[in-house]
């Protein structure tokens, strides 16, 4: 490793930065760094002038316009974020377990709910059961947006790292809690587009839904396929989803609005279907298609509708994390979520990483998504 290269580099890139102080930094690492990783911490603190740092590996990287697939490389991004509070807080899988009510986070990280506005959050896939940590965290933090994701590494091992200032761990998960005058809000696209229209379970038991509409429930999901012009039906042929509405109070239903899980298979002679979730008799659900087309209008439509939300709120910078079956996997070409963003926000400061896993709210509550893009957003309170 290049040490005096690495620190000019840092150095040059704080120049750039056209505020008097750096409030974070966030650091992506590719899997040739690990035996480096603690020194190239050092190095970019120091001489970039970083006072909370944090990040992950990843194999694939994201700067500014561009997704790096498998280059192999660095970023790092630094952000002004006047007023902000920030505090970086470490959690591990020991705590997970004995996370039992919901004041547990809060006195464990030393972060009141009501001095936070949202959440960035790395997380290692192999050694943290993500899922219950995620619940747990929403428990504790109710309210509050958590963006962020799985980390990746050097496959076929099974090892991954976190960054949290000049240190690296191979387990748990880091946290940034953001709060004071900047918040966080943004973009979690999960790739689908809507099809047919809205129905409402009617018999559930545990992952198989029995009923939709009092009706065999292969038997809504084969007519309303069958009811999609013959190209569309073409579309979804191994690409069909199942979109549960989160928040039932809603008066009617749009993008954005269901979480996305896999449609596990279903079998015509009983008229059931499996899926990755466990839904409950009574919840809207909507079928739903996923594939490259489908992946960019719902992109594009989300973008412009936070974009249209947002209005003359200033944006300071934004945090990108896209699954690694997206990008060239998906699209066919490098670059396309990345490219959208600029596209609705530009010019933008973005960072981020091809992940294991996305973490981003469907909402009021945080979940843990595949296929998706998880876009953050720090914004003036």
């Amino acid at each position: 490793m290049d040490e005096n290269g690495l620190a000019d580099w840092a150095k040059r890139l704080r120049g750039r930065l056209l505020a008097p102080e750096v409030s974070l930094g966030l650091v992506f690492l590719s899997p040739k760094f690990f035996p480096d990783a603690k020194a190239v911490l050092e190095i970019l603190r120091l001489h970039a002038q970083i006072p909370v740092l944090l990040g992950c590996s990843s194999s694939g990287l994201i700067a500014g316009a561009e997704e790096l697939e498998s280059a192999g490389g660095l970023v790092l991004a630094l952000y002004s974020l006047p007023g902000a509070k920030l505090k970086a807080v470490r959690f591990t899988q020991e705590q997970i377990a004995e996370a039992a009510d919901e004041n547990f986070w809060p006195v464990e990280s030393g972060v009141m709910p009501k001095n936070v506005n949202g959440w960035l959050a790395f997380v290692d896939p192999f050694h943290l059961d993500a899922e219950n940590w995620l619940r747990s965290w929403n428990r504790s933090y109710k309210s509050q947006p958590v963006y962020g994701g799985l980390a990746s590494g050097d496959f076929p091992e099974p090892l991954t790292q976190l960054y949290l200032d000049g240190e690296v761990f191979e387990d748990g998960g880091v946290a940034l809690a953001v709060g004071g005058d900047v918040t966080l809000t943004g973009v979690i696209s999960q790739g689908c587009t809507p099809i047919g229209e809205a129905w409402t379970l009617t018999r559930v038991e545990q992952n198989l839904i029995k009923h939709i509409g009092n009706r065999p429930a292969y038997t809504v999901l084969s007519e309303t396929v069958q009811q999609l012009p013959a190209a569309e039906q073409q579309q979804a042929r191994g690409n069909l989803f199942i979109g549960l509405v989160v928040n039932e109070y809603l008066e009617d239903y749009h993008r954005g609005d269901f979480l996305v899980r896999n449609l596990l298979g279903g079998d015509p002679s009983s008229g059931v279907i499996a899926v990755g979730a466990l839904p409950r008799a009574g919840q809207t659900i909507q079928f739903q298609r996923r594939d490259a087309a489908a992946a960019s209008e719902d992109m594009s439509e989300l973008l412009a509708r936070t974009k249209k939300s947002l209005g003359d709120t200033v944006v300071y910078g934004g945090f990108l994390c896209c699954c690694n079956g997206r990008g060239r996997n998906l699209f066919g070409r490098p670059s396309h979520d990345a490219e959208l963003v600029q596209a609705h926000f530009g010019p933008l400061g973005l960072a981020g990483f091809f992940g294991n896993g996305e973490i981003g709210p469907i909402g009021e509550k945080n979940f843990l998504h595949g296929f998706t893009a998880s876009l953050a957003l720090f914004v003036k309170k």
